[in-house]
């Protein structure tokens, strides 16, 4: 019986694997796919919740060049952050009064679009709880006063108007829109 089976010093040299095929390949572990994407209804929901919660500096600034009713930005920082420069047309309420201020100086009706700092600080983020507590409709400023000067818009203080230059890294540098 064993004179049947073929062993690996009996086999033909022409059924053998060649030596490539039997080397292994080297695995390259990726960060990006450690975790798979998400389904693309599940990504839908995400990406359309998020656009539901928050706005750029440059769609904020689109519609205050432009006058859009109903949009109402607000600063939610102390006032020594208001005094060194705020978004023109910009609403003064620091997250600790808006319980207590907010009916008085925003209609109910209105989109409230907070910001405070910028990306390292959560100020707006607790503006916009306060606000949805108070049942208004609100987005977050992503990027906050910070991107707001880095894209080059105009900044207030009791000095006047004040604009930055653009910095390449968050704009382009001509100040045209990235129209993304």
């Amino acid at each position: 019986m064993s004179a049947t089976m073929p062993t690996a010093t009996t086999m033909p040299a022409a059924t053998a694997l060649p030596v490539a095929a039997v080397t292994p390949v080297p695995t390259v572990a990726s960060a990006v796919l450690s975790v798979p994407a998400a389904a693309n209804a599940d990504a839908i929901a995400h990406f359309t919740g998020r656009l539901a919660y928050e706005a750029d500096v440059s769609d904020v600034r689109a519609d205050l060049v432009s006058g859009v009713p109903g949009v109402v930005v607000v600063d939610s920082r102390a006032q020594a952050g208001w005094d060194q420069g705020h978004l023109p047309g910009a609403i003064h309420l620091p997250t600790a009064q808006i319980a207590e201020r907010a009916r008085d100086l925003i209609d109910p009706d209105a989109t409230v679009v907070t910001y405070c700092w910028g990306p390292g600080c959560n100020g707006a983020t607790r503006a916009a709880l306060e606000f949805a507590r108070l049942g208004y409709r609100v987005k977050e400023m992503i990027g906050g006063y910070e991107y707001w000067v880095r894209e080059g818009f105009p900044t207030e203080t009791s000095s006047g108007l004040r604009t930055n230059p653009v910095d390449p890294l968050t704009a382009p540098a001509d100040g045209i829109s990235c129209a993304c």
